[in-house]
């Protein structure tokens, strides 16, 4: 009673106290015209899951996933409940980054089939009501791209290098080319200088690895160029695109020194002479009067690590993209007052233009946050996890991941997963290092784990080989032990499992039009977030104790069995009520 009196009586202090805690109410922004408008507008609530091409399925048993066996398990995603997929690249490509090296953007790579395989796999998508959007990766080609390979043989000054970003050398003190400097003190983002030097003494930039030169947006071939690629993809009826380091195309003219270490996926902003030009607006501009010639239903999205929001809104403006990964929520971590405060700013500033939000929690680039929430500070940010590094606590991690998707799933706006994080799949944290691909690990001697350990292939069935993520029992990278307990067939129809929990709250999001609604909030402190949305109240319980709940109000759905016992939630849990 001593617990219920005070939890009540923090209602009342939250409404009396403006200064604490606004109860205004935030929503999503979505179109406020005509019926066939909004119709249009398919994305402001869409669930989008995310498919990591090469370990999703494996249709022909070489152990890497591929289109064939994409198609052949689209029937469980609609299962799932989700609107939309977004294919990871499956280009022509060396793989030397997992294929965001691209050699030839109008063509499969053999590894993932042809593009009759893709075809069927978009048309059976499409006959099953979902969209699909593929990735697009502007800032750089692969180094096998005919146009570098071209580059090369080429001279300085010429029309082909010219597509790049090649420079003459910055002289050191002393004579003689052999003392010849990088143009200027620019790092890549998986480690080392982000210049190499070609044999007649130029350099090329290359931010990432160094078979991904970076192209030159600058010059009109460029531009011209993926437009074509766009309207190659669009013309095939893929209803959007993904576009890779959408921040980091445009350089500062002069390609100056800087303070700033270039930085990605470190969960902070992304500042320095190489990201967020204003230049890179005018791309999307032009890109979005691409995809309006085939009709208001196609899409762009931004990855775009930028903060604060407000910075990021600006891509997701009328003329431009229609989405923009909320990163700033995703780096949060389990924090009830971060994520609230990171909740209410990407609200309101994309509200500012019209433009719907995004929730993510994971992806093909970040340690799974069941297993991020798992650890001593279930706030960090690791660069991967290895053996030799804290190892999460398992159960607590799936507990707060299942907690905290479901509060994601209640928010106004569109929610995106990332495959197997609907399993409850952890990172693989025992990753031997003769078995990593990430260029990050070997560009930094190992100093920076890489992002291999959120990519291992699907369990489909506990007992089969590779847990039936072929009929071979070969897989790219090697599977935990741990897969087996969570595979679909262990968890498909099972009450209470990571998978129904999330195709029970997807159903219910939809049913209730919680991607359309809009949130007021009830309570927010550092162990509580509780909010309500078209009639749902949303309670997530951060603290160490359980939480008494509201009197009169039903459970519509909690993140465990036993999240609410005795009208009361408990740790690491989240409910839904009515």
């Amino acid at each position: 009673m001593v617990m219920q009196a005070f939890y009540e009586s923090a209602y009342i202090a939250v409404y009396i106290s403006s200064m604490e805690l606004e109860t205004a109410t935030l929503s999503s922004a979505h179109p406020q015209g005509t019926a066939s408008e909004s119709v249009s507008r398919w994305w402001d609530d869409a669930v989008i899951y995310q498919i990591y091409p090469r370990s999703f399925a494996d249709g022909n048993g070489d152990g890497i996933g591929d289109l064939i066996g994409i198609a052949s398990r689209l029937d469980y995603l609609k299962r799932l409940g989700v609107d939309a997929i977004w294919l990871s690249p499956f280009y022509v490509s060396p793989q030397a980054d997992a294929g965001y090296d691209v050699a030839d953007y109008r063509n499969v790579d053999p590894v993932f089939g042809t593009l009759a395989d893709f075809d069927r796999m978009l048309a059976r998508a499409h006959e099953l009501g979902f969209r699909v959007l593929i990735d697009m990766v502007p800032n750089h080609t692969s180094s096998a791209h005919e146009w570098f390979v071209a580059a090369l043989a080429a001279t300085p000054g010429s029309a082909e290098r010219g597509r790049y970003l090649f420079r003459d050398g910055n002289p050191s003190t002393g004579s003689g080319t052999a003392r010849e400097l990088p143009p200027n003190n620019w790092q890549s983002i998986f480690g080392g200088s982000a210049w190499t030097r070609v044999d007649d003494g130029q350099w090329y930039l290359h931010l990432f690895d160094s078979s991904q030169p970076d192209l030159d947006w600058n010059n009109p071939e460029v531009v011209g160029e993926f437009e074509s690629v766009l309207r190659f993809w669009l013309d095939r009826g893929v209803d959007g695109f993904r576009v890779d380091v959408a921040h980091g195309l445009v350089k500062v003219e002069g390609l100056p020194d800087t303070d700033e270490t270039a930085g990605l996926l470190t969960g902070g902003s992304n500042v320095g002479p190489m990201w967020d030009q204003e230049g890179v607006h005018d791309i999307y501009r032009n890109w979005h009067r691409v995809l309006a010639e085939y009709g208001p239903d196609r899409i762009l999205v931004a990855e775009a690590w930028v903060s604060p929001t407000s910075r990021l809104s600006r891509y997701v403006r009328a003329d431009e993209m229609q989405q923009a990964f909320n990163f700033e929520f995703m780096t949060t971590g389990w924090n009830a007052t971060g994520l609230r405060r990171s909740i209410d700013a990407a609200l309101a500033d994309n509200r500012s233009v019209g433009a719907t939000t995004t929730w993510v929690l994971s992806n093909h680039d970040v340690v799974r946050h069941s297993t991020r929430f798992g650890l001593g500070d279930p706030t960090s940010w690791p660069k991967g996890i290895g053996p030799a590094d804290e190892q999460p606590r398992t159960e607590l991690g799936l507990r707060r991941a299942r907690a905290a998707s479901l509060m994601m799933f209640a928010l106004p706006g569109s929610a995106y997963v990332f495959e197997g994080e609907e399993l409850g799949l952890p990172e693989h944290t025992t990753l031997p290092d003769e078995t990593r691909q990430d260029p990050a690990f070997f560009r930094t001697a190992g100093l920076e784990i890489g992002r291999d350990g959120c990519r291992v292939p699907l369990p489909w069935k506990s007992q089969a080989p590779a847990y039936g993520f072929n009929e071979s029992g070969s897989s790219w990278l090697p599977q935990p032990p741990e897969f087996a307990a969570l595979a679909v067939d262990q968890q498909d129809g099972v009450v209470g499992s990571t998978l129904e929990l999330y195709r029970r709250a997807i159903e219910l999001r939809r049913e209730r039009g919680l991607g359309r609604g809009d949130i007021r909030w009830q309570l927010a402190t550092k162990d509580v977030l509780h909010f309500e949305n078209s009639g749902v109240r949303v309670v997530t319980n951060f603290g160490h104790h359980p939480l008494p709940l509201p009197h009169r109000v039903s459970v519509l759905l909690m993140s465990e069995p036993d999240a609410v016992i005795d009208h009361e939630l408990a740790p690491n849990c989240t409910a839904w009520l009515a």
